[in-house]
């Protein structure tokens, strides 16, 4: 009986420890993701997480069929783990607000381009500079109007999208007033 009651003991003690390590081993290494809109670290697509606006992604057109169209187009190329493009996905989900029946509003992940391929001035690959966030406006006749990298305000990129479609210009006119901002989903306020 004590030969029986030792082996059960082992067993026990045994299916314990086992179980005390994988409980260590999971919280070592198992610990949650730690991003935001401060750090590089991915945590998922910006334009859904930070700018609260699932609608820009995957792009509903591409930008030969908005040029065939006779429609602008605004691309913004960007990377889901990089805290400048965190950032600017607000105002770029704040202008299809105000834009986004008028013009193709086509965000392109930049690690989808293949850097060695060839692309036609049709095909978003063409105007992608190696850096994010780059914003490209496109008027309907296939002219680029504005290429620039880095973050730009609602106001500058406002400013060319009314060059674009002959509107007044924002001194002339009645201002656009940006909706309040609340954590990172601003199209959520209102």
């Amino acid at each position: 009986m004590s030969k029986m009651f030792s082996n059960y003991f082992k067993y026990v003690w045994r299916s314990l420890t086992t179980a005390i390590l994988i409980c260590i081993c999971t919280c070592i290494l198992a610990h949650p993701a730690l991003a935001g809109i401060e750090d590089d670290k991915y945590d998922g697509n910006v334009f859904v997480l930070y700018a609260g606006n699932g609608s820009l992604v995957p792009a509903k057109i591409s930008l030969a069929d908005s040029l065939k169209a006779n429609k602008p187009a605004l691309l913004v190329f960007y990377i889901d783990d990089s805290t400048d493009c965190k950032k600017y996905s607000t105002v770029i989900s704040q202008l299809q607000g105000y834009y986004g029946k008028a013009a193709s509003f086509i965000p392109v992940t930049a690690d989808s381009l293949a850097l060695d391929t060839k692309y036609s001035a049709t095909e978003a690959g063409y105007y992608y500079s190696g850096k994010v966030p780059q914003t490209v406006v496109i008027d309907k006749q296939g002219k680029v109007r504005l290429n620039e990298v880095g973050q730009l305000s609602f106001e500058k990129m406002d400013d060319t999208l009314r060059e674009v479609f002959d509107l007044l210009p924002r001194k002339d006119s009645i201002e656009l007033k940006r909706r309040t901002f609340n954590e990172f989903n601003s199209e959520l306020t209102k």
